[in-house]
């Protein structure tokens, strides 16, 4: 139920692109409302990707890593046309864990994040459209035969992305959740959240992409039928979102991208006013209460021995971990770290005094973020556009005190 799974835009711009909804006018509390249109919409208006009216929400694979883009290739030409987003929203290291897709439409992204995770991982995908569902099970033998691997490690099941219990979810299943532009779609973002948190384990992280405002958005503006179906009327304000992660449990939220979002008409730059939309990609990471906050920042070496991550770890917009070398970071990264998958490739050590903390614990405002590196907008924007992360000046070159395996600090 997105731009990248079904059951997400019904107007013909923007960030979900596509025709527009038959109402006018739905109520924004009402989830029957809510999922009557996006259901109707994914499930019988669109037959292809060529149905869609816009190319806003569209990006080039090249953009992506060589591994990914190799994936792509193999999935099933029918779960491709029936795929309605762009890009792909998947954190690095997946081999061997479990993952869920929230709104996984047709497949798509289970079926390239299936190989990413090989054999012995797995990939659920959760959506509420029967027929989006229909497509992707009838490529399940497909994809087992093309990867091959020996039985499939990819299952779907019929639901809504809010109530994952009644899809038979149980707690502390997944490693990782992905979503790409859905959960501006459901009216109860809170019950989101704290499903996933419910359903990840411990050191889990929910890693998704969505639609941002710069401010409330007002009630008169989530009444309007055509703004749901560009993402828009149920876009959360950011601060929105870091005060509903917390409440649920999850750590701060890490902003790792944004992109801007273009208003393609007049009519609608008129009626948003002052507003701002943009995409980000946060990632909520589930401290479990067993990990100790160190009292002081901690210095991170990455082994660059991860699968498909020789080079360059990434964490957030402000830091990332180069292969082999030590970056220094605060005492709650430190513990987001410790607690994550990402902690068996990574080496602690004390960070030596006065020394540059890389990534400022105030950098979860996407909109601040592009403002940093404005760029003319190249046309529609939506929610795939080409993204900023812009990295803090030297952040791999803090030095850090010695650690128990040698005399040398990082510089």
């Amino acid at each position: 139920m997105s731009c990248g799974g079904s059951g997400g835009g019904n107007a013909s711009t923007g960030c979900c692109g596509g025709k527009p909804v038959s109402k006018d006018s739905i109520n924004p509390s009402s989830a029957g409302d809510v999922h009557d249109s996006v259901k109707d919409y994914y499930g019988k208006r669109l037959q292809g990707s060529d149905d869609l009216k816009t190319s806003a929400c569209t990006t080039g694979a090249s953009a992506m890593p060589k591994y990914i883009r190799q994936a792509i290739a193999e999935v099933h030409d029918e779960v491709v046309s029936r795929y309605y987003g762009c890009g792909l929203v998947v954190p690095q290291i997946l081999k061997n864990t479990h993952v869920l897709d929230l709104g996984s439409g047709a497949g798509r992204d289970c079926f390239i994040v299936s190989k990413l995770v090989g054999e012995s991982g797995s990939v659920v995908g959760v959506d509420m459209t029967e027929e989006q569902l229909e497509v992707a099970r009838k490529h399940i033998d497909y994809h087992t035969e093309k990867f091959g691997f020996s039985k499939s490690n990819v299952a779907f099941r019929h639901g809504y992305i809010e109530k994952l219990g009644d899809a038979g979810l149980q707690d502390n299943t997944f490693d990782v959740i992905i979503s790409n532009c859905v959960i501006n779609l459901v009216p109860d973002k809170e019950a989101v959240l704290r499903e996933s948190y419910r359903v990840l384990r411990d050191g889990g992280e929910l890693y998704f992409s969505d639609v941002y405002s710069s401010d409330v958005v007002s009630e008169e503006l989530r009444r309007d039928a055509v703004l749901w179906g560009e993402c828009i009327s149920g876009a959360l304000h950011w601060e929105e979102l870091i005060t509903l992660a917390e409440r649920v449990g999850f750590a701060t939220p890490r902003l790792v991208r944004a992109a801007p979002i273009a208003m393609n008409t007049d009519d609608l730059t008129a009626k948003l006013g002052d507003l701002k939309f943009a995409s980000a990609t946060y990632r909520l990471v589930k401290v479990p209460a067993s990990v100790q906050v160190a009292s002081t920042p901690q210095c991170v070496e990455y082994d660059g021995t991860a699968e498909n991550v020789a080079d360059e770890l990434e964490f957030d917009c402000r830091i990332s971990f180069p292969a082999k070398k030590q970056v220094a970071v605060s005492a709650p990264v430190a513990a987001i770290l410790q607690s994550s998958r990402f902690s068996r490739h990574l080496a602690f050590a004390p960070v030596a005094k006065d020394q540059v903390i890389a990534g400022a614990e105030s950098d979860l405002n996407p909109f601040a973020l592009l403002a940093e590196s404005p760029e003319p907008s190249s046309g529609g924007g939506g929610c795939c556009s080409q993204p900023k992360k812009i990295k803090a000046p030297n952040e791999s070159s803090a030095c850090c005190a010695p650690s128990g395996a040698t005399s040398k600090g990082c510089c």
